[in-house]
């Protein structure tokens, strides 16, 4: 894999440009990488100064409204990218009895508008739809599907599946239905617990973005209740364990316009750790590991006015 060129990763024989990016999933967390002292609004200044990307996560608690997006906008060099999280009722998390609540119109209007800020800005990447545990292949869900893609005709969407039947009895009915759609299936790197969990498929749905997310491997709290994000996801990946995907990341890099690499093992700054140890082993010249307890970092490469990927 070639070197870090501007948001770019150059493969092998310079035959396929990909821009791969690496980041985390929120930057409100990552306890000991904030300096001491530093005010929660200017975490997302410093985030940028290591990771050129974010994905959203509070917007699936809250819709942020559009003073707040616009004010991540301006916060961020211009190289910087966002994933945002769809709301959770339009992921169909909340219920109604015994089955999901379809998302009201206001939900929907307050949720596209908080796009808005950072569509304009140039910096918003893609939209990420994770689905409920208890969300199967039935054919409700499948129709429920195309109505989220005819909801963002100009977004890139990523969907990411948490109940195994999306992948049985084979992965093949999954992977073309997202091409159909051209809609991102999120790989990932989680558990192999029961149905509850989904299998690391190395597949492009749409060449357009690969986005993988890494949950951490705790089998011990992957299904447990009542606890914090931190405590599930609470694992640090060992370098052999990273290394272990860079095979899969060239390929994807070889078929693929962007990939992202997100990091969602939030306890304390594993997710920062993680991400940095991937960056290098990728050669994509972000800050290495260490710097990351630095209060005073350096600035991320080719960052400064009129940086562009």
């Amino acid at each position: 894999m070639g070197a870090y060129r501007g948001g770019t990763l150059t493969c092998e024989h310079d035959r396929v440009r990909a821009e791969v990016m690496v980041g985390t999933c929120n930057w409100s967390d990552h306890e000991g990488f904030y300096p001491k002292g530093l005010p929660p609004g200017r975490r997302l200044e410093h985030y940028a100064r290591f990771f050129p990307l974010v994905e959203v996560d509070s917007s699936y608690y809250a819709i942020p409204p559009t003073a707040r997006t616009a004010a991540w906008a301006e916060a961020t060099p211009a190289h910087f990218r966002f994933n945002v999280k769809a709301f959770r009722s339009l992921t169909y998390h909340e219920r109604e009895g015994d089955r999901p609540r379809e998302p009201t119109s206001w939900e929907v209007e307050r949720f596209l508008a908080c796009l808005e800020p950072l569509r304009e800005a140039g910096k918003l990447v893609a939209v990420h739809y994770q689905f409920p545990p208890w969300y199967t292949r039935a054919a409700e869900n499948l129709e429920r599907l195309e109505r989220i893609r005819a909801r963002h005709p100009d977004d890139l969407l990523v969907f990411e599946f948490r109940h195994r039947s999306w992948a049985q009895p084979g992965a093949e009915a999954v992977v073309e239905l997202l091409r159909r759609q051209a809609v991102s299936l999120c790989l990932v790197d989680e558990p192999q617990l029961g149905e509850g969990s989904f299998p690391r498929l190395v597949q492009v749905t749409d060449p357009r973005l690969v986005v993988v997310r890494f949950h951490g491997r705790n089998r011990a709290t992957w299904y447990a209740k009542g606890r914090r994000s931190g405590d599930r996801f609470d694992y640090l990946y060992s370098r052999e364990e990273l290394a272990d995907w860079v095979p899969s990341i060239n390929r994807l890099a070889e078929t693929a316009a962007r990939v992202q690499l997100l990091f969602n093992n939030n306890r304390a700054n594993y997710a920062v750790i993680n991400g940095l140890q991937m960056a290098e082993l990728l050669h994509l010249g972000y800050p290495p590991p260490e710097e990351s307890l630095a209060t005073t970092p350096p600035l991320f490469p080719g960052d400064g006015a009129g940086a562009t990927t």
